[in-house]
């Protein structure tokens, strides 16, 4: 077996995150769309640990550290208040949440 690339992660890398970026833009389930900024972090994530290991820095490792912090913060933060919303309009369509609006 062959050494896989760098730019097979990168291209990887790059297709999850073409495809997190349809799925934010295209959808209006608020669940689905926080699924796809989780596609897009781990992308990310991806990209990171293919420059650590290729260039031998533990720096961007250490960094995806940190995005995975702020990733599950994220999720946390993020389905507490799809819960409330879900309470408040018996709703998860984006477009139908008007909150601004009396």
């Amino acid at each position: 077996m062959g050494i896989i690339s760098q730019e097979y992660y990168l291209i990887l890398s790059a297709i999850l995150f073409i495809i997190g970026t349809v799925g934010v833009l295209t959808r209006s389930n608020a669940i689905v769309i926080f699924m796809s900024i989780e596609l897009m972090l781990n992308a990310v994530n991806l990209t990171l640990i293919s420059f650590a290991t290729f260039s031998q820095d533990v720096f961007g490792e250490v960094l995806v550290f940190f995005v995975m912090a702020v990733a599950a913060a994220e999720a946390a933060v993020g389905l507490a208040i799809v819960i409330a919303l879900y309470r408040l309009k018996k709703t998860l369509n984006i477009d139908n949440l008007n909150l601004l609006k009396n």
